[in-house]
């Protein structure tokens, strides 16, 4: 247990270095990243049947016994983000292969691609705060020199804007760790729950619950904190772009702030309904399509946020089905409008058209994660929202639940006005002949599609495993007792604590 628990990070920290290194032989260095990438996506999955039989399990390195030393913990929804995390990974590399040309922009792309992922990996299996905060460290560096590869004016523009607003969040997360240090005397997140409890002032607590809520605001591109968020993702490579737009932070306020719920959840509760309003709203105003996808990775992150807010199981089951759903939707959505520019020369829905007749395939792999997105039955984007809006009627958010139905609606104008501009209506005639791509390129883009849309599909159909996932992950924030238990008590909690959906054998 202990080395599935340290691979996801060392096999990606691997892969970086030794890519890095090998930067004298492409050939080389892409079947590091490959393999690094396939390791990692074997170690994630060795992790989540893990936890899914045993429970919740954590390592303390170095064997400093917790909270002194730097704790390692997986429970279902870090297994399940870590495992959802190595597939966008595998994918974005196969799908690198046929985006990026051989030369220096291709040699740096794959090792900077696996120390994201050990940051991302770093930050899910994080059991305190502050090594939380180093492995988003690890993460916007990763992010800043991926923003910049090819050098353009716009990639440098939106890094610069990228830049600021991570070092505001950084600086003001720092600023949250070393009050709430000051508070309890501890990082630990497991001893946090605990020590939170026996603060005095806990007007000061929600004092400091608020600078972590702009914190995590500013990263994960809230409102109305989400400014930067569409001059950024559009500009580097899609395979960055696909990767930035799937990944996102995981929640520690279920774990540690829950003192306040009626304060800080219920201004989560307005921030959520802004975040999706004014995210579908600009991506109804866009003609590009990498654009388009920007602003609805706003909105889309305001349905995460409402299951949070909810702070009821079935509220946080809901948003984590979303979570995953959204990395392999968004991240796919990113690999179509990839691979339209390389094969229609233009991701501008004004120079686009005639791609159902002539890219049928690309026609039938764009509809699948873009309806998903919409919510249409039975894909897995449906089960996602139908899931917070029952949460919201079950908690009286009757408002909320209909600004969900309403953006989902106008979620379904946008993927339409992308089908019928880009796929459906005729070639324009002043746009020219489409870029010749040679066999082996464009299958090497075509396949992650493909590959990504047989998941959601799968999702969708059947979604009941997804669902026991998602409400284990549910139950195991609600009642973090089996957490603390997990981290403090020096061992594992098995899965048959009150609350699951069922034993797993």
């Amino acid at each position: 247990m202990n080395w599935l628990l340290v691979a996801p990070i060392v096999i990606p920290l691997a892969a970086a270095v030794i890519g890095f290194a090998g930067r004298g032989s492409e050939r080389t260095q892409r079947a590091v990243s490959l393999v690094g990438a396939v390791g990692l996506s074997a170690a994630a999955a060795g992790l989540l049947t893990v936890v899914w039989r045993e429970g919740i399990a954590s390592v303390q390195i170095g064997r400093w016994p917790a909270p002194y030393g730097i704790t390692l913990v997986a429970d279902h929804l870090s297994a399940a983000m870590v495992a959802v995390s190595a597939l966008i990974g595998l994918a974005t590399v196969i799908y690198a292969f046929g985006d990026t040309r051989h030369g220096p922009l291709s040699q740096a792309l794959h090792p900077l691609l696996h120390a994201l992922l050990a940051g991302v990996c770093g930050a899910f299996l994080a059991g305190d705060i502050f090594n939380l905060y180093v492995w988003f460290e690890v993460m916007l560096i990763a992010s800043l020199a991926l923003l910049v590869l090819g050098g353009r004016p716009e990639q440098l523009d939106g890094a610069v804007r990228y830049a600021a607003l991570s070092l505001i969040a950084t600086t003001l997360l720092l600023s949250g760790i070393g009050l709430l240090y000051g508070l309890t005397g501890t990082l630990n997140m497991a001893e946090l729950h605990v020590r939170v409890q026996e603060v005095e002032d806990q007007g000061l607590l929600t004092l400091v619950a608020m600078v972590f809520i702009v914190a995590f605001g500013l990263k994960s591109a809230v409102f109305p904190l989400f400014f930067w968020l569409p001059a950024s993702y559009h500009t580097p490579q899609t395979a960055v772009s696909a990767v930035f737009s799937g990944l996102l932070t995981k929640v520690v306020f279920t774990l540690i702030f829950r003192h306040d719920v009626g304060y800080t959840h219920e201004l989560l509760l307005w921030v959520a309904g802004l975040t999706m309003v004014t995210g579908v709203l600009g991506a109804a105003s866009q003609n590009e399509l990498r654009r388009i996808l920007s602003f609805h990775i706003i909105s889309q992150i305001g349905y995460m946020i409402l299951g949070l807010a909810l702070f009821t199981t079935f509220g946080l089951l809901g948003a984590i089905f979303y979570v995953i759903h959204h990395i392999i939707v968004k991240a796919n959505l990113f690999f179509v409008s990839g691979a339209v520019g390389r094969l229609a020369g233009s991701t501008d829905l004004e120079r686009l058209g005639g791609l159902y007749r002539d890219k049928p395939l690309l026609a039938a792999l764009f509809f699948v994660p873009a309806f998903s997105l919409a919510g249409f039955p039975p894909l897995s984007g449906f089960w996602a929202k139908l899931l917070l809006i029952q949460a919201s009627i079950e908690r009286d958010e009757f408002v909320i639940a209909g600004v969900a139905l309403t953006v989902g609606l106008l979620t379904v104008y946008s993927m339409t006005k992308i089908w019928l501009n880009a796929f459906w209506k005729a070639r324009p005639d002043d746009a020219g002949p489409p870029p010749s791509l040679a066999p082996q390129r464009r299958w090497l883009l075509l396949a992650p599609i493909a590959a990504l849309a047989i998941v959601t599909l799968a999702i969708g159909l059947y979604a009941r495993p997804l669902y026991t996932l998602a409400e284990r992950a549910a139950n195991e924030l609600m009642a973090p007792s089996n957490y603390v238990e997990a981290v403090l008590g020096g061992g594992r909690v098995a899965v048959t604590a009150p609350g699951y959906g069922g034993n797993a054998e």
